[in-house]
């Protein structure tokens, strides 16, 4: 395990001091909540109390809209939502529980750590979909390496997703929105799932905005969304 910690971790990890209701949120259900690794992951029975028919993981998942829609809206699915800030992992607790155990969700897990960690230690192929939704695009040049999409990654996910799932991303970026359709193209695992303009332009229609793609659209910024499918 400490072998995997070698990472280097370049985002934030905490912002403002939260406010006490919101810190007694996070101090009450996220030790209930979080993904616990001692080592890999052997099968989803042992994480999930609800044996869910899928599992979805997202990556990045900021404030926790996105995501706190699909575990509402998805009940047989089993969540994994990976954020190393904290202040965001504490809105999506707030957002989808109280301090009542009966309302705490059963079928979403917190890995509140960069998700590099995480993910050699999934089993192969049990992820039915992988979300990042408004990535950290890293514009600088020297910074590009930073950024979530590369072979590295993709290997991953190549690893992790069943043939015929699929791996989704949004960006109002466009040079990432480039750097990453050039970086599926180059990987035989995988392939864009376009017909026309309207299969990037129209948003993912079973899932809430994010924070920051609310904001892209408010300012009249173009956003573009992609999904990938595994193939098998």
């Amino acid at each position: 395990m400490a072998e995997l910690k070698k990472f280097r971790f370049y985002g934030r990890r905490y912002g403002r001091p939260l406010k006490p209701a919101r810190q007694k949120i996070l101090s009450r259900l996220l030790p209930q909540m979080s993904l616990a690794l001692d080592g890999p992951i052997e099968n989803y029975q042992a994480v999930f109390q609800n044996s869910p028919r899928q599992v979805w993981l997202e990556i990045g998942f900021g404030a926790g809209e996105h995501l706190a829609s699909l575990v509402n809206e998805n009940p047989d699915i089993g969540f994994i939502g990976c954020e190393p800030f904290i202040n965001g992992v504490a809105s999506l607790l707030a957002k989808v529980g109280t301090m009542t155990p009966l309302s705490w969700p059963n079928n979403l897990k917190i890995f509140p750590d960069d998700a590099r960690l995480l993910l050699r230690l999934l089993p192969p192929a049990t992820l039915d979909r992988i979300y990042a939704m408004f990535p950290d695009p890293w514009p600088k040049t020297r910074h590009h390496k930073r950024r979530l999409i590369g072979f590295e990654t993709l290997d991953e996910f190549a690893r992790l997703i069943r043939p015929g799932g699929e791996f989704k991303m949004a960006s109002d970026h466009m040079d990432y929105i480039r750097w990453t359709l050039w970086h599926f193209q180059q990987h035989p695992a995988f392939e864009w799932q376009v017909e026309g303009p309207m299969d990037w332009r129209e948003r993912y229609p079973d899932s809430g905005q994010t924070r920051y793609e609310t904001k892209a659209i408010s300012q009249g910024d173009s956003c573009v969304y992609l999904t990938f499918r595994r193939l098998v």
